[in-house]
């Protein structure tokens, strides 16, 4: 099927699903290994694989042994895989704190997010959302070990991984002092578990630079990925009247207000400490974050707790005006199928 599918795909669009933008990264990663250097003429910088992290690209290699497919094939299938799994964690999440019609009204939303269709594709966004929802839906259970293995797993899937061990964190800190330090088992070793995905890659990377602390964060700034706190996108939103941006930008700018805003309403909602530092990190990352505007959006694509406000008032709104629901979500979805299209087949900027 996934043979299946993809072909069609290349033959309508012109495209592979398999092969778009990152994802050949994450592919010549899973196929030859680390090692691969870009110098970029136009700067001098030098881009290297090692930007990546080894999760998404491991499985692929290991699915595509196991299986006896390409490479692409076992990307594919990885993501589609992750992408339910991510679903059912979403859908877990919003079952266990509002009950099943804000659950289902959750995994709506988030499936018709305007950059969904990242979820379709060979990128990492399905293996992180999947590690680190399930991760939280863990903390909000109070089994702390699974928290923290799940946190490792985020952490080895994505530089955002981070996201997932600071909110298995902060929510072990808050339980401890809550409970005046008559912790819960597996706490702190879930705690101690939940960062060393990421520490543990970034640490590699520095050791192959020469530089152990700051060696991953120069390969990222070779990237145009650095912190500089909002200076960049401000910039960019500057330049935008004066260039022929296309549609991208200015719907990362839609989306990404969109996401300032539901943070608020998040934190008014009063949701869990661990829902809000996990979406508050991701938000953070791409607002005081450099590189591609036009991929910002899709960074957001894993912050499904923003969405649990207007889940909750989706599903009164299906309770009491039924047919006014079904409009809302018809126009979401059709901007959604529309615009993820595009994205995935027309858009001249990365995705």
């Amino acid at each position: 099927m996934v043979v299946a599918v993809d072909r069609v795909a290349g033959r309508a669009f012109g495209k592979s699903l398999a092969h778009a933008w990152d994802s050949v990264w994450y592919l010549h990663i899973a196929e030859h290994g680390y090692g691969t250097r870009v110098r970029i003429t136009s700067t001098g910088a030098v881009q290297t694989d090692w930007a990546f992290f080894p999760l998404y690209p491991g499985l692929i290699r290991a699915l595509s042994g196991l299986l006896h497919l390409t490479a692409g094939q076992a990307g594919l299938l990885i993501a589609w895989g992750c992408a339910l799994i991510a679903a059912y964690a979403v859908y877990a999440i919003g079952h266990h704190l509002h009950g099943r019609d804000v659950a289902i009204a959750l995994v709506a939303l988030w499936a018709v997010l305007p950059h969904a269709v990242v979820l379709g594709l060979a990128y990492t966004e399905p293996l992180f959302t999947a590690c680190a929802a399930w991760s939280l839906y863990c903390v909000l259970r109070g089994r702390w070990l699974a928290a923290g293995s799940f946190a490792l797993l985020a952490g080895l899937s994505r530089p955002s991984g981070i996201a997932a061990a600071a909110a298995v964190t902060t929510a072990a800190v808050y339980e401890a002092v809550r409970r005046r330090g008559r912790v819960p088992p597996g706490l702190w070793a879930g705690t101690v578990l939940g960062p060393l995905g990421w520490i543990g890659y970034v640490l590699w990377v520095g050791g192959r630079t020469g530089d152990l602390l700051h060696g991953y964060f120069r390969v990222q700034s070779a990237w145009n990925s650095r912190l500089d706190l909002t200076v960049g996108p401000l910039r960019l939103l500057r330049s935008m009247p004066l260039h022929g941006t296309g549609p991208a930008y200015p719907m990362a700018v839609i989306v990404v207000l969109a996401g300032i805003l539901l943070f608020c309403l998040l934190c008014l909602d009063r949701a869990p400490l661990s829902l809000v530092v996990f979406s508050g990190v991701l938000l953070l990352l791409v607002v005081a974050v450099s590189g591609p505007f036009s991929s910002k959006p899709r960074f957001l694509v894993p912050a499904f707790p923003l969405l649990l406000p207007a889940a909750r008032a989706l599903a009164t709104t299906w309770r009491t005006r039924r047919p006014r629901a079904h409009r809302v979500y018809g126009a979401l979805a059709a901007v959604s199928l529309l615009y993820g299209g595009y994205l995935a087949t027309l858009a001249p900027k990365p995705l």
